[in-house]
């Protein structure tokens, strides 16, 4: 017998029909609708544009897709001022970054320091969000790695958060320093070089 996860089947995870009581022998297995975690890796930040340009094509074949860029500001960017691509494509970044601004204005004004790493924090917490939800047929995290790197985001709480995502697709991390536990928990790994 096989156990499945899907609303049409139960209405939650631990229901299980039994349509044999008498049949000893049936082995339950549990399906995990969870799709893949994958790790692009590369050895420079801004590398990841054949991601970005997959992430179009699938939104523009159906998939609803969201792309998160943790490091990389823009403007009027931020979690309301999200970018809607292919009608199914949903690009954003945080409101405020590390890019916008001169790393000497960064280091010598607190305040500016403290409102960066918010409002990535903010983004991050949205993301949570989404890779539970299951809306999403694809997320992207762009740089979360450095996040990781810059104790931004917690190791621990990337690792706990990708292990109870609900998303029937994939889950695209990307980044230039990959801790080992992340790469044990891949599906895929891809080099990229230049």
């Amino acid at each position: 017998m096989v156990v499945s996860s899907l609303n049409t089947y139960s209405t939650s995870k631990q229901e299980v029909v039994n349509i044999n009581k008498n049949h000893k022998e049936s082995k339950l297995i549990s399906i995990n609708q969870n799709g893949q975690i994958q790790i692009y890796q590369s050895s420079y930040r801004g590398s990841y544009s054949s991601i970005i340009r997959d992430s179009l094509r699938n939104a523009a074949l159906g998939r609803k897709v969201l792309l998160v860029q943790l490091m990389k500001g823009g403007v009027k960017q931020g979690i309301p001022n999200a970018q809607k691509l292919c009608g199914n494509l949903t690009w954003v970044r945080p409101s405020n970054s590390y890019d916008q601004h001169e790393s000497e204005d960064i280091t010598n004004n607190e305040n500016l320091a403290e409102e960066i790493h918010n409002s990535i924090i903010e983004l991050w917490n949205f993301c949570k969000k989404e890779l539970i939800s299951g809306e999403y047929d694809q997320i992207i995290l762009d740089e979360v790695f450095l996040a990781v790197e810059m104790n931004i985001i917690s190791k621990d709480d990337l690792i706990s958060t990708l292990e109870n995502r609900f998303i029937s697709g994939d889950v695209i991390l990307t980044g230039t320093s990959i801790p080992k536990n992340f790469l044990l928990m891949a599906d895929q790994i891809t080099e990229l070089r230049s």
